[in-house]
């Protein structure tokens, strides 16, 4: 008995143990559905959560069979890695899916694109700004909700950034943060489900009408390309890489303030390039749509994972100590940008069911939300109108965070 305890202990006090325990519980949890609609992937961060507070907040899912689990220290600085390697894999396989159709359909609505994630950004800056001077919030507390709200490391990583020399704010924008991230997550995996239940969409079609528009502009005949290898791994590693060093390259603004497209941007709009052209030189940079597709699902469960542990960890703490209605502004400042962006973009926009819920998607920058919203139609072919969507957003939600809380 003593040895099967050990065993236990060791393997809890492993991050890769725990990860994939948490990998398998979470997926388990996606299956579930209540009349129709699920988790799906999403069910991975329920499970983040859940272990991050019942086996290190309070330890009573541990440390009551005597088992003695990694640091919090330790565990922080694993979690990040898992969350931002899987951020890396899911970002970088969605900019390979919709590279060959993304410019195509970018010229053919770039104007919806750009007027959704202005609405969508904008309304969820006006709802942060008015929580703050209404309630009397701090506004760094108030933009640590909105990033939360919005699922963007971007733009808290912004508000960190504007905030460097104060640690009494910075540990409030993370509280924020932290508090509204959840329902950020799974208030839009269920939206991007239950909208087309409510409207009785035809799914078929649907997915053919959002189908048409990629497919217009895929490339005639295969051409002679060498391959670094069958699975296009090498590939696919070489678009991180050139991304993530796209991504460090840093633009001065007006008012003291900087942008940079991060980890994130840069890998995305680096696949969405060599996804487009399809070979740099005499390499070819095309990916087995297997390979893709298991990469976009395993870096999001891997970001899943890295965010839901340490957040379940701090989550019930947070709210204790600022109040539940704080986790009310955080659900607003998600739910306000996504229904009114809904709104503009089936009925200002005209655009078709897949392509208006892969925009808002995009606009609210939840990369859980694609993945729902991708099981949900049965294409990846939505991925081109987050994908558009995407970038603009990216910028709007940095420059918004910086500017309220200065």
């Amino acid at each position: 008995m003593d040895y099967i305890r050990h065993v236990i202990t060791s393997a809890c006090s492993s991050t890769l143990f725990i990860v994939f325990v948490i990998a398998f519980a979470g997926y388990v949890a996606g299956r579930i559905q209540i009349k129709g609609v699920g988790l799906g992937t999403a069910g991975v961060f329920l499970a983040a959560l859940v272990f991050g507070h019942f086996g290190y907040a309070d330890g009573s899912l541990l440390h009551a069979a005597g088992i003695v689990t990694t640091s919090a220290a330790a565990l922080k600085r694993d979690m990040s890695l898992v969350q931002n390697i899987g951020l890396l894999c899911f970002v970088t396989a969605v900019g390979f899916i919709a590279g060959p159709g993304f410019f195509h359909n970018l010229r053919k609505n770039a104007r919806s694109y750009v007027l959704l994630a202005a609405v969508i950004i904008g309304s969820g800056s006006l709802v942060c700004v008015a929580v703050s001077g209404l309630t009397g919030l701090d506004a760094a507390m108030a933009v640590g909700l909105l990033s939360g709200a919005l699922t963007t490391t971007p733009g808290f990583a912004a508000a960190q950034d504007a905030l460097a020399f104060n640690d009494a704010l910075l540990a409030e924008v993370s509280a924020g943060y932290a508090i509204a991230y959840p329902f950020g997550v799974i208030g839009v995996v269920l939206f991007v489900q239950v909208v087309p239940k409510l409207l009785k969409a035809d799914i078929a079609r649907e997915r053919e009408l959002i189908r048409a528009a990629p497919r217009e502009a895929e490339e005639g005949g295969p051409q002679k390309f060498f391959e670094l290898d069958p699975l296009g791994i090498g590939a696919f590693s070489l678009a991180v890489f050139l991304g993530v060093l796209l991504g460090k390259f840093t633009l001065p603004l007006p008012g003291g303030a900087a942008f940079s497209l991060g980890n994130t941007g840069g890998a995305l709009l680096m696949a969405l390039a060599l996804g487009h052209f399809g070979h740099i030189g005499r390499i070819a940079m095309r990916m087995p749509a297997a390979s893709l597709k298991t990469l976009r699902e395993f870096g999001l469960a891997m970001f899943l994972i890295g965010a839901g542990v340490p957040g379940g960890a701090e989550f019930m703490g947070i709210l204790r100590k600022y109040g539940a209605v704080v986790f009310v502004y955080g659900a607003l400042m998600t739910l306000v940008p996504m229904v009114l962006g809904f709104v503009v973009a089936k009925y200002v926009a005209k655009l078709h069911m897949f392509n208006s819920l892969g925009s808002i998607t995009g606009g609210m920058t939840s990369t859980p939300a694609l993945g729902a919203l991708i099981a949900t139609a049965g294409t990846d072919d939505v991925a081109a109108s987050y994908a558009s969507t995407y970038p603009v957003a990216l910028v709007l939600i940095v420059l918004a965070c910086q500017f309220i809380v200065k």
